[in-house]
């Protein structure tokens, strides 16, 4: 899992900040540009500073545009420039373009760490699902975690796998304990947003060690992966699942059609779009979601699933998620 940068921001409340005082700073914004300054001061939630490129009097900002963590990483990894006596004159817009090329790549590979869904409100820089929703007419990110019932305590992505076969009747392959999902969400499309290794190939998952656990699917034939990453070759499918009294069920008849994601009332098909940096990957379903208890169903070849799910229901009338993520104000 990727480490979550905390942005600790507490200290914009503060009356006046300590001044700082280098030859040239670099202010770095949340949409990756950047002001080169000689001098910054915080005060209550505006940055006030002097351009280096403009000089003359003092400018500001609201600081919640600024990207402290980049701010503060560029004058770690420039202490020693920025200690060393100011030049006669401030750098030339070539000079500028030809420092800040490699710094550039840095931020921009950053930013597709955590890109921007809606305004004012950006994927969490940790691996998961999460799901764009709407709740009263403000767009939220819910975080969806795998149903993987006792085979591993992480919850983000296990790979469970087994035969996607034609087992007959209506044998139930997949188990959900409770009649209804902790997770509701308010539309009848939302955006979903898988985590991916950008450095895994394309190919297959990694094949799974000597000792990984054996699961009885009752003929399915499975065995968990350990480690395992989301790959930018899995599908998706949306599946209804059939309530049963205290349980929720996804037939074998339903899993026989993910090979080929046969269209039915019970299989909606997503459409993936791997976004820029390869750290996420965005899927939308086909067609709209009506009122009840679907999975997340992971499609590792024609010929295999992932038996691990993400649950989640649609219901309009369903209360707000808990620990939603929702914009930040004045951030857009």
């Amino acid at each position: 899992m990727r480490p979550l940068r905390h942005i600790c921001c507490g200290f914009l409340l503060l009356t006046v900040c300590a001044w700082a005082q280098t030859s040239y700073r670099r202010l770095v914004l949340k949409d990756g540009s950047y002001q080169i300054v000689t001098k910054y001061k915080v005060v209550h939630d505006r940055v006030r500073y002097i351009s280096a490129e403009r000089g003359g009097d003092w400018e500001e900002l609201p600081a919640n545009l600024v990207d402290w963590p980049a701010t503060e990483k560029w004058a770690k990894d420039h202490a020693a420039d920025v200690s060393a006596s100011a030049p006669a004159e401030p750098p030339s817009s070539e000079e500028a373009a030809a420092i800040d090329k490699e710094e550039q790549a840095e931020r921009a590979d950053l930013a597709a760490l955590t890109p921007q869904v809606a305004p004012g409100l950006r994927l969490p820089d940790s691996d998961g699902v999460w799901v764009m929703d709407t709740f009263q007419g403000g767009p939220e990110l819910v975080e969806l975690l795998q149903n993987s019932g006792d085979v591993n305590e992480n919850r983000t992505h296990n790979v469970l796998r087994a035969a996607i076969n034609p087992f007959g009747g209506t044998r139930q392959l997949i188990q959900i304990e409770g009649p209804r999902s902790k997770v509701q969400f308010h539309v009848s499309e939302p955006v979903v947003y898988v985590s991916i290794d950008p450095d895994h190939a394309d190919g297959d998952l990694p094949e799974a060690e000597p000792s990984a656990h054996v699961v009885d699917t009752q003929g399915a034939g499975s065995v968990k992966d350990k480690n395992a990453h989301s790959s930018p070759s899995s599908r998706y499918a949306i599946v209804r699942v059939q309530t049963k009294r205290q349980t929720r069920v996804i037939a074998a008849m339903n899993v026989s059609m993910l090979g080929q994601v046969s269209e039915s009332e019970n299989i909606v098909a997503t459409q993936a779009e791997v976004l820029p940096g390869r750290h996420w990957m965005k899927l939308t379903p086909k067609e709209p979601l009506s009122f009840g208890e679907y999975a997340l169903m992971e499609i590792l070849s024609p010929k295999e699933m992932n038996l691990s799910v993400w649950d989640f229901g649609v219901d309009p009338r369903a209360p707000e998620s808990k620990n939603a993520i929702t914009p930040i104000k004045g951030s857009y």
